[in-house]
């Protein structure tokens, strides 16, 4: 019962961290690049923050995935056999 409830916060975590790189993704392709674009702001967070937020979420996300994936490791494999078994 607790590896469902771990999947599930996880999981939570994991579709909070790719909405907000989303979200700050999209913000940071519409912002102005240049020399002096680090000091260009929306929502009065400058540039930067905003980069550093895209990444840091980012990598967090890609933890959460393989935690996720580990998870989910005895599945993949039942379902990796079953794809894969000789069809007599």
């Amino acid at each position: 019962m607790v590896k469902p409830k771990i999947n599930y916060w996880i999981d939570v975590v994991m579709l909070i961290a790719f909405l907000i790189t989303a979200i700050t993704g999209i913000i940071l392709f519409f912002m102005p690049s240049g020399p002096k674009s680090s000091l260009s702001s929306f929502l009065g967070v400058i540039k930067h923050t905003w980069s550093s937020w895209h990444q840091w979420l980012g990598i967090a996300m890609i933890i959460l995935a393989i935690v996720h994936f580990l998870l989910h490791w005895k599945w993949f494999i039942v379902m990796t056999k079953n794809l894969f078994k000789r069809q007599i």
